[in-house]
């Protein structure tokens, strides 16, 4: 856009020089000619440009926003139109994160959880219930431990394994080198702390100290839940006492403090996470559209393709792990990345590398991300798309985009909003485009033949009364085409003034520049009316050409008439406002003397629509055709 401003600038200042020059020198009056020049800078200087650009990202921004993601920086709304990849995180985004316990595996034996059935919870599997919640927090905002929480409210309650007397003595969080975490406990009257760990199988696996044996069964276990589309935890217990000093865990690790615990394995815990209703039908949306989706989840390999499946992401029988990924180096990462759409246990650090191996391949990347370790892959991506519901402020401040309500299906829906934004801005700079032709012919024309002057500065005033809300707010209004998410995402590298669209808007302008001239000729030169007569015709001509520019514009697939029931009451608006204006200022007599003006009769009114729909009839041919 500054490079078409500033070439349209320099383009009109030396053709208004040019103006003034010849006006001056062959009609010997200078003052008119600095007129005539003013006239002539006005009708080609492009401001509408920045303004347009201002007020469709701005308009585009506050549209997506509707559709609960918020633009944090403006050229994403953009940028979304082009995404070829969406990386999307499986838990909350593509799931309602409503979690609940499905499954429960304790002393070699399975039970499932039925919510429909009022019946109890076999013996053997209460205490891996007591102590899940035992290493939840009290008042859980987790979504995991508030279905640990209500499942033990469900079976538990009134029994001895809920412990809300009980006092926390000690928390080792979650850390990147044991996926696991453990409160310690004392109750009012025990002689040993109480210790509770949940966390990924493998990591309580560890904490137990298993034999290559023992590991085998229970990655058994866990895969066979896994592959019921269950999230799996396994918890774990232990006793300490309480004349020891406990592990601090600001001077040991929190992998070694916990290992100074000996700790009882218990069981495995599956949750499901319903999936969010839109996601299938939005998937297919993206294929239609031609973006890939790739799924991203620490959850197991298993689960996550059983996710894939239930979703419609293609394809779904390869995945990446988080292990496999680290052990690849870039060059086998891209090539991987172009036919793998599931990573599973996956760290957020890892997602900096796929953001990476995707924009190796030509990818525009879109990332989602929540937590402060995503900031890095939300800044690298074209598009970092921040969690509104649970993202942190680190996520958030790293993204161009916030998702208010985390669902899929709002992306989705942003980037159908990012096309017709960039759709609507094409047609937008064509109309200005193709308007200024005629207005800039009108404007010279007349001096280099030594006609009768059409344009004076407040003909030019007039028409941009019409032209800057149309092609600011009317066609930022318009409607996405049908077609806008059944075709390819456009080329990150296609410049907005392309040389089809160049050509386009030259082709229309230079139709209604012939028209309008032929009008003033036939009217002034072979009919001998005065220059008023033709002044005015030629005007009320051009006006009405310039709405049949607007009403052509609005679709390049579709005639006027297959869009002249789709809303857009901003079009309509300037459409009556324009010949309101038009008629005031032909029949009222200030005005018309104002605007050197004189009335014209109802034939006149009848060859200005016939001429001026007849300067865009080929292009509305050209639409039937195609």
């Amino acid at each position: 856009t500054g490079r078409m401003v500033r070439m349209l600038a320099l383009g009109g200042f030396l053709l208004c020089a040019a103006v003034v020059i010849i006006y001056g020198t062959t009609r010997h009056n200078w003052l008119e000619g600095f007129l005539v020049g003013i006239t002539m800078a006005m009708a080609i200087m492009p401001e509408e440009f920045p303004v347009v650009l201002s007020i469709f990202l701005a308009l585009g921004a506050w549209r997506i926003s509707q559709k609960n993601v918020l633009t944090r920086r403006m050229p994403a709304v953009e940028t979304l139109g082009a995404a070829t990849v969406l990386c999307v995180d499986k838990t909350g985004t593509l799931t309602q994160n409503k979690m609940s316990v499905s499954k429960l595996f304790a002393r070699d034996g399975f039970f499932d959880v039925d919510y429909s059935n009022e019946g109890l919870l076999p013996e053997p599997f209460h205490e891996i219930l007591e102590y899940s919640i035992l290493a939840s927090h009290k008042d859980p905002f987790d979504p995991m431990e508030k279905a640990f929480r209500a499942l033990g409210d469900r079976y538990l309650a009134n029994t001895e394994h809920l412990h809300d007397d009980w006092t926390l003595q000690q928390e080792y969080p979650l850390s990147q080198d044991l996926l696991a975490m453990s409160h310690v406990w004392r109750s009012p009257d025990a002689r040993d702390y109480v210790i509770a760990a949940k966390g990924a199988p493998e990591a309580i696996a560890d904490l137990c100290h298993f034999n290559e044996t023992r590991l085998r069964e229970i990655n058994e276990r866990v895969t066979e839940m896994a592959r019921e589309g269950l999230r799996v935890l396994a918890v774990a217990k232990a006793l300490f006492f309480v004349e020891v000093p406990l592990p601090d865990a600001e001077q040991e690790t929190t992998r070694e403090a916990q290992h100074d615990f000996d700790f009882q394995f218990l069981g495995l815990i599956g949750l499901a996470d319903p999936l969010r209703p839109t996601v299938p039908a939005a998937i297919q949306q993206c294929y239609r559209a031609g973006m890939r989706v790739v799924m991203i989840t620490g959850d197991y390999a298993e689960t996550a393709l059983n996710i894939a499946r239930q979703i419609g992401l293609k394809p779904a029988d390869k995945v990446i792990t988080g292990p496999e990924l680290d052990a690849m180096d870039d060059a086998e990462l891209r090539e991987r990345v172009r036919a793998t759409s599931v990573y599973a246990r996956v760290v957020p650090e890892q997602k900096l590398r796929l953001v990476s191996a995707l924009k190796a391949n030509g990818e525009v990347v879109a990332m989602t991300g929540d937590g402060v370790n995503d900031a890095p892959a939300l800044k690298a991506a074209h598009i970092g798309i921040a969690m509104g519901e649970r993202g942190t402020d680190v996520a958030r401040e790293s993204a161009d985009l916030v998702l208010v309500d985390d669902d899929f299906s709002s992306i989705v829906e942003a980037v159908k909003l990012g096309r017709r934004v960039f759709d609507n801005l094409k047609k937008a700079i064509a109309y200005i485009l193709a308007i200024h032709v005629p207005i800039a012919g009108l404007s010279f024309i007349p001096v280099l033949f030594k006609w009768p002057l059409v344009l004076m500065p407040m003909h030019i005033v007039f028409l941009e009364l019409v032209i800057d809300p149309a092609c600011s707010v009317a066609f930022e209004a318009e409607d996405a085409e049908p077609d806008v998410m059944d075709r390819p995402p456009r080329p990150p590298d296609q410049p907005l003034f392309s040389p089809r669209l160049l050509l386009l808007s030259l082709m229309q302008g230079l139709a209604v520049l012939a028209i309008v001239l032929v009008v003033f000729v036939m009217q002034w030169w072979y009919r001998g009316f005065g220059e008023k007569e033709a002044r005015t015709l030629t005007f009320a001509t051009l006006i009405i050409a310039n709405l049949s520019l607007i009403l052509t514009n609005r679709s390049w697939s579709r005639t006027i008439a297959g869009t002249f029931r789709d809303r857009n009451r901003s079009m309509w608006l300037v459409v009556v406002l324009a010949l309101v204006f038009l008629g005031i200022v032909i029949y009222v007599p200030f005005l018309r003397e104002l605007f050197h003006f004189t009335k014209l009769h109802p034939v006149d009114f009848a060859i200005a629509l016939g001429a001026g729909f007849a300067g865009i009839a080929w292009f509305e041919g050209l639409k039937v055709l195609r």
